[in-house]
């Protein structure tokens, strides 16, 4: 089973920005932005810190740690939340597109992500679906 690193929280956790190191020595950013025009929409980025990958959030590095660094998100995730119970809009974005790809063209880190939100998103709760290379997130209205 994977583990589930231990992270550390923004002290105010409207700040919405997490960072965890894995066993092998990566640092990781998790960072929820909030959109402009609606502060209770929030763009989930999470990427490696460490200079050798020169700050490229989508940068696979083959570490052997990938559903432990997914576990660790999905447990931040969920943090982030619990703090910001009223964030009604989630989003993930896999890697941009390259200008020629159909706009209809899902990568494979957005089906990750997918497969992730499905997993910490409850669907009683929670509509999940894509738009483009974006996996929305939306509270469902009761």
């Amino acid at each position: 089973m994977p583990k589930t690193f231990t992270f550390i929280a923004p002290s105010i956790p409207s700040i919405g920005i997490y960072l965890f190191t894995t066993d092998k020595g990566l640092n990781y950013e998790v960072r929820f932005g909030r959109k402009q025009n609606d502060i209770l929409c929030v763009n989930i980025v999470f990427g490696v810190l460490n200079d050798e990958f020169d700050g490229e959030e989508y940068t696979l590095v083959n570490k052997g740690e990938f559903f432990s660094v997914m576990q660790t998100v999905e447990a931040i995730i969920q943090d982030f939340f619990i703090k910001n119970p009223n964030i009604h809009t989630f989003e993930f974005a896999g890697e941009p597109l390259s200008p020629n790809m159909p706009s209809d063209h899902i990568s494979k880190r957005t089906r990750v992500y997918m497969r992730y939100a499905r997993k910490i998103f409850h669907s009683s709760f929670w509509s999940i679906e894509t738009q483009g290379n974006k996996v929305i997130i939306e509270r469902k209205r009761n």
